[in-house]
Order: structure tokens, then sequence, then C-alpha cells
């Protein structure tokens, strides 16, 4: 284990956290829900932690057999070319994004508890498939060769740093109720007017962390 991979790791953990779904339904429950919003968010936040760490466990395990092979050729000169022109796609791609407008973040049809684990569940194995900064870890992980009791608790941090953001506002709302409200609600509004800007910056990302390992810098 090295800085270098905990940097790698830790930038992808931070472009997870402005995940759409995560800020936008937090945001939907503390406005909404006129009881027991810590419990109805916490759930939701639990739901969505444990299924993407369930996720990442099953591919570490499962998926180690097609890892090994590749991260040994992952210092080849062809290997290194590959993610450079890869990454130059991505990084230029990401500004050439076009501008959409969105539906807005997903919202529960009603707030209860099960309902808060149906939602979490149901928008989880929607974004899994688009998952690449978390698909990107898993990778570095497997590739550096670590042991369970190296990778495990990694794996476990980068999940609570996707959700910190929903817990950072239910803090916020708790310590400042009064003065959270208007935020809040221009919080709603972007998202629910949100263009591709989400896409963008995590193709912006991508392509540099390729394009360092590349060798391009």
């Amino acid at each position: 284990m090295n800085i270098e991979m905990l940097l790698l790791i830790g930038t992808l953990a931070l472009l997870d956290m402005f995940s759409p779904s995560i800020i936008g339904v937090s945001v939907y429950v503390l406005l909404v829900a006129k009881k027991q919003q810590i419990r109805l968010l916490l759930t939701y936040l639990m739901t969505v932690a444990l299924f993407y760490f369930s996720t990442g466990i099953f591919l570490m395990l499962g998926l180690g057999v097609i890892f090994d092979p590749i991260s040994n050729l992952l210092t080849s000169y062809s290997a290194r070319f590959i993610m450079t022109i890869v990454g130059a796609i991505l990084f230029i791609g990401s500004w050439l994004v076009p501008k959409r407008k969105a539906n807005g973040a997903p919202k529960p049809k009603s707030l209860h508890v099960t309902s808060m684990v149906a939602l979490g569940f149901t928008t989880s194995i929607l974004e899994v498939a688009t998952a690449l900064p978390y698909f990107a870890a898993i990778g570095i992980l497997t590739s550096n060769q670590l042991t369970f009791y190296e990778w495990l608790p990694l794996l476990a941090g980068y999940n609570l740093v996707m959700i910190a953001p929903g817990i950072i506002l239910l803090c916020l709302h708790l310590l400042f109720r009064r003065f959270m409200n208007k935020p809040l609600r221009k919080i709603q509004t972007l998202f629910d007017q949100r263009t591709s800007s989400t896409l963008s910056w995590i193709m912006f990302f991508l392509g540099l962390i390729l394009l360092i390992n590349g060798g391009m810098f």
C-alpha cells in the first residue's frame, strides 16, 4: 500500500460524493419529512452504502482471477499507451458533453422505512452499472494485490465518503434547522434543473487519472 494509491482511491471517492441520487434524496427527505427524518435518511444512506459495499466485496473476491493477470500487464508499454489514449479521450470528451436537462433526483412514493430501503436498492441497482469511479477504485485495489485486511477498510471508507454529503446535510439541518430550509430548497432546485455536468466532471477526473498512470505526466 502506497501514498499514490491512497490518493487515487481518495480522489475517486470524492467523485462519488457528488451522486445526484444521494444528495437529491437527502434534500427531499429533509424538506418533506415531518417526522423521523434521521431514521428515514439514515435508512436510505445505509442501504446504498451496504449495497455498494457488498458489491465491492463480491467484485474483489470474485474477479481477482480476472484482474490478477491483467495487473501483470499494467506496467507494459502497450498498456500504458492504451491508458494514455483512453485518458486523453475522456479528458477531451469531458469538455464536449452536451448540456441537457434531467428529471430531477428520484423521490420515494411514501416516507416510510420500507420505502426508503426500496428506494436505496432501486437507485443503487440503476446506477451501479455507471459507477465508473467505484469500478476504477476496485480495479486499483485488485491490481495492487492487497490482502483482505488491507482492502476491506479501504472499501468501507470509500463507501462512507460516498454517503458523506447526506450525513453532512442531516447534521447541518439538525444544528441549524431554522436557517437550512432556504439553502436546501436551492439545492433541490439545482438538482431538478441540473445538466450533465456531473458526468462531465467524472470523465474529466478519470481521464486525468489515466493520463497520470499512463506516464503522460
